[in-house]
């Protein structure tokens, strides 16, 4: 996806996992994403520069789709379609 169509997407649930180190981003992740609706879109936020690739791949391994990132602020917003 674009950048100007990340920034757009209705988001269902935000993670703010920001100052947390690897691999607490993903694990707070796993935790957090429960509540979050099959079709649905999560943002995770996070300042630990492995987070996008962690999650990525994650993602891709479990079946959901990783719709991109975007760096903002010395952040990054990560978005997840769950499946």
């Amino acid at each position: 996806m674009t950048a100007d169509e990340l920034r757009t997407l209705a988001v269902e649930k935000r993670l703010d996992a920001r100052g947390v180190s690897c691999p607490g981003p993903l694990l707070e992740t796993k935790r957090a994403i429960t509540g979050v609706p099959s079709g649905g879109v999560m943002e995770i936020l996070s300042s630990d520069c492995g987070t996008p690739s962690d999650l990525g791949r994650w993602a891709v391994k479990v079946g959901h789709e990783y719709l991109g990132e975007l760096q903002e602020d010395g952040h990054y917003r990560i978005f997840l379609r769950i499946r």
